[in-house]
């Protein structure tokens, strides 16, 4: 008994993760989450090119003249 506590008391962050991920996945909230991760990256990677239009055109015209 006293192992099986030990267990849960080292490894209880990854058994509520993993209890959470289940939970979302059947839930169906895992769709949303995964849409709403993809919208901020867009996001972040529409920033950054704006931030930076030199830098990034000089990229894409080397990696496209190497194509």
């Amino acid at each position: 008994m006293d192992d099986f506590k030990k267990f849960i008391m080292e490894y209880r962050g990854a058994i509520i993760g993993a209890i959470v991920a289940l939970l979302l996945y059947l839930t169906g909230l895992h769709k949303l989450i995964l849409g709403i991760v993809l919208v901020l990256i867009g996001i972040y990677v529409g920033n950054y090119v704006q931030r930076n239009k030199e830098f990034v055109k000089e990229k894409l015209k080397k990696f496209i003249d190497r194509m």
